[in-house]
């Protein structure tokens, strides 16, 4: 049930009338009144809950100093809202101890000079008290109405508005670590410091959500079922929200599929429904692989990624991507946007690999493209994005992989070497990998080799001495050397349990 204040119960006629006089603790008039109570027994702190307002003729308080200073404390400690002594019956001003201890105590003691029958005191504050109730559950009721008309019309924001003009203060929509998401302040009320995340005495979470309602501590009970109400409302928009939006996202994922496919004449006329309203100059197609659920937190990040660009974002669950066309002014500017992209998911953990910034009539064919390379990218080293022009050999790669030719292949170019490898101590296919890779048929790339396995060249010379002979290749011959490069990239997409480290049975190695 609702409450009033000390100060407002005073201030009723059947109170005046007995010529109220505050004599202690005057200025915690404040202090909300849950109940009134009238009794004249000692021990009536044991019987009271908290927030009363204790009426006495003083019958029960006691003669001697310390049974006053008891009564007083017990009240004080059961969190009596005030304390009324009529005078006249048992005193004729009230004694000093029970006055210093209620002022000590910050309970407010009132002294009633004429005398005015208890009940009619009892009857005046309670009465406001249901009728403040009363007046609070008609408020409540219009502001869930007013909530649910918001919702039809104006959405979340304007649910969150009324909930503010409803409770009198500002309400935050919150995330799972307290960022600001939304912030509804009421007419007239300063917003300063609520942009920030603040103390909430209301806080609701939103169903079904990582989100929250939040509001600085209300003081009428329906505050928190007016907004238990709008955090439900809250829920139905934003999973409706959310379904239209994975609806608008498969679709352009469809459409995107069909345009790699080469299924569309005529994909600019194709895309303007779609809310892309590019007609002419380069696309750069983009292909996020996501390592979590498609539609959930995974996409919530690559859409932030596409954030303030021209672009046309679309979805396909069951492949596990998220695909983008990129209107860009000049080709130049490709790198540039893959920069921006790849800053943006940083955490989202995913493989991007960027195309080429081709027209309308050819982005479709690059489109297919990235989407081959993406799936061959997940095998590689993690890179901020990849550009599917410099991925023809993995995917190549990629599409091999399954088949007994890349194992063989390996087996054929490599096995003698992964064979010594598995027995020995000191492995040689780094420094076989360390050579290759720093350009082995171009002058001074051994001492480079030498440096990044941190060896002298002498003994660079004498591992690659015997490389050689494990494998009876030339290794400055330049079709050696890239056959042996072909080998080791595939090596990186054989697991570990499947790589050949002996000779195959009935495969005779031939020199390269």
């Amino acid at each position: 049930m609702t409450a009033i204040t000390v100060a407002a119960a005073l201030e009723l006629p059947a109170f005046r009338r007995g010529l109220p006089e505050v004599v202690a603790a005057a200025d915690r008039l404040d202090r909300e009144i849950r109940w009134v109570h009238a009794a004249e027994v000692p021990n009536i702190a044991a019987l009271l809950k908290g927030g009363e307002l204790l009426l006495t003729t003083g019958m029960g308080i006691g003669d001697r100093t310390a049974e006053q200073r008891r009564f007083v404390l017990r009240l004080a400690a059961r969190g009596v809202a005030a304390l009324v002594v009529e005078l006249g019956t048992r005193y004729g001003t009230l004694p000093a101890a029970l006055v210093e201890t209620a002022e000590a105590q910050g309970l407010p003691l009132v002294q009633l000079h004429r005398e005015v029958p208890f009940v009619a005191i009892s009857e005046a504050v309670l009465t406001e008290i249901v009728n403040d109730h009363h007046a609070t559950l008609r408020a409540g009721e219009r502001a869930l109405r007013r909530c649910t008309d918001a919702a039809q019309d104006d959405g979340a924001a304007g649910v969150l508005a009324v909930l503010a003009e409803h409770l009198g203060r500002p309400v935050r929509l919150e995330d799972r670590r307290g960022g600001l998401v939304h912030l509804a302040v009421p007419p007239g009320h300063p917003a300063d410091g609520w942009d920030a995340r603040g103390p909430a005495g209301v806080a609701v979470p939103i169903p079904d959500t990582s989100l929250r309602l939040t509001a600085p501590s209300a003081a009428r009970p329906f505050d928190r079922i007016a907004a238990e109400h709008a955090a439900g409302l809250l829920a139905i928009l934003l999973r409706q929200a959310r379904q239209e939006e994975e609806l608008t996202a498969r679709t352009r994922g469809d459409f995107l599929a069909d345009l790699a496919a080469g299924r569309i004449d005529d994909p600019a006329r194709r895309a303007r429904p779609l809310g892309f309203q590019h007609v002419a100059g380069p696309l750069v197609p983009v292909v996020v692989r996501l390592p979590a659920e498609p539609f959930g937190n995974g996409w919530e990040r690559a859409r932030h990624a596409f954030d303030g660009l021209p672009a046309l974002l679309g979805i396909r669950p069951a492949r596990g991507w998220i695909c983008a066309l990129v209107a860009v002014r000049s080709r130049r500017e490709r790198a540039a946007l893959a920069d921006r992209i790849a800053d943006r998911l940083t955490d989202a953990g995913p493989v991007t690999v960027v195309g080429d910034a081709l027209p309308w009539e050819a982005v479709g064919g690059e489109l297919a493209y990235a989407l081959l390379a993406a799936e061959a990218a997940e095998a590689l080293p993690p890179r901020r994005w990849h550009d599917a022009r410099r991925l023809e050999v993995d995917v190549l790669l990629w599409r091999l992989d399954g088949g007994p030719e890349l194992a063989a292949f390996v087996d054929r170019a490599l096995g003698p070497l992964l064979e010594h490898d598995r027995v020995r101590p000191q492995p040689l296919l780094p420094t076989l990998a360390a050579y290759l890779g720093h350009g082995a048929h171009r002058t001074g790339r051994k001492t480079e080799a030498a440096r990044a396995l941190r060896v002298n060249r002498q003994t660079l010379y004498d591992r690659l001495s015997r490389i050689a002979a494990l494998l009876d290749a030339d290794l400055d011959d330049p079709e050696c050397q890239l056959r042996l490069r072909l080998a080791l990239r595939a090596l990186d997409r054989i697991p570990p349990a499947d790589r050949p480290d002996r000779p195959a049975a009935g495969v005779r190695r031939r020199r390269p």
